[in-house]
């Protein structure tokens, strides 16, 4: 029972990631109706800024642990909130009103050139941030088993808790959520209502590459190391779980998101670690078949 819960508890942490990325994904996903393939690229830009603006800091400004871990990720989100700004306003913006089915392919070479400038930038090199903490929290003990988590997991969940809870409250209460639920139903009824669309659509970009990079500086400073493969991977499985129907509720994204890391941790802890992302894509891949989301359902 304990080693059962203690895969509960890695899950826990490896869905919080997850939960981050997919909260934000869909909110631009609801604006695109396509999939965006430089999501997961976003994600790997803001762990990778992360450790580049943390060895800065740390060698070049001298500033404490603290400071350091709060300047990378003032960077980190600057530079992700940047690129997504940018990414909206020449790229998927214009081709979300004349080709929309462009996206794809323009998302996939934004996603390259990301990956590639992370790597100019590590002159193909790994860059290892320092762990930051190997503090033990012991949740209980049974027998010589302990059920444990390091300080920086559960810090990592404790922050991504409590942005998707700030995060959900703010998209159903506030008049921005309003208006992009409106923009997402039809853009041209809401640009009739007096609603900017373009205006929320880059808005929502924004926010959407925002979440990325706080996920990816969250898998930073835990792993210490990200890359651009890892970025493609988390993307991918995030884009899986939007295809499932929950493209338009960022919430139940998140959800269906953090289930996933649940699933990858009991496959972990029981089955060889080396086919986990094969045995979950097959999953993912077997459940839209069986089950397609209700748009592309025969009616």
């Amino acid at each position: 029972m304990a080693y059962f819960a203690q895969q509960i508890l890695n899950g826990c942490h490896v869905g919080a990631l997850y939960a981050v990325l997919a909260f934000g994904y869909a909110i631009s996903n609801g604006l695109l109706n396509r999939a965006n393939l430089a999501h997961g690229a976003l994600f790997a830009l803001g762990g990778q800024v992360t450790i580049l603006a943390a060895a800065y800091a740390w060698l070049v400004l001298w500033l404490i642990l603290p400071l350091t871990i709060a300047f990378a990720a003032a960077v980190a989100l600057a530079s992700a909130g940047f690129a997504a700004y940018a990414v909206a306003r020449s790229i998927t913006g214009p081709l979300a009103r004349q080709a929309p089915n462009a996206v794809i392919v323009a998302t996939l070479g934004v996603a390259i050139v990301l990956g590639e400038l992370g790597r100019f930038a590590f002159d193909n090199r790994d860059m290892w941030l320092s762990p930051v903490s190997a503090t033990i929290v012991t949740f209980w003990r049974a027998a010589d088993f302990p059920v444990t988590l390091t300080l920086v997991q559960l810090v990592n969940i404790l922050v991504a808790l409590a942005l998707l809870t700030t995060g959900a409250a703010f998209m159903s209460r506030s008049r921005f959520g309003r208006q992009w639920r409106a923009t997402c139903d039809d853009p041209l009824a809401a640009s009739m209502c007096g609603v900017d669309a373009g205006r929320v659509f880059r808005a929502s970009a924004v926010l959407s590459g925002l979440f990325a990079a706080v996920a990816g500086v969250l898998a930073a400073v835990h792993y210490g190391n990200i890359s651009f493969e890892t970025g493609l991977f988390f993307g991918l499985k995030v884009l899986f779980v939007a295809a499932f129907g929950s493209g338009r509720s960022p919430l139940a994204a998140a959800v269906g998101a953090f289930s996933i890391g649940i699933a990858e941790a009991l496959w972990s802890g029981y089955f060889p670690s080396e086919w986990r992302d094969a045995a979950v894509f097959s999953a993912l891949i077997a459940i839209f078949v069986l089950h397609p989301p209700p748009e592309t359902e025969m009616t």
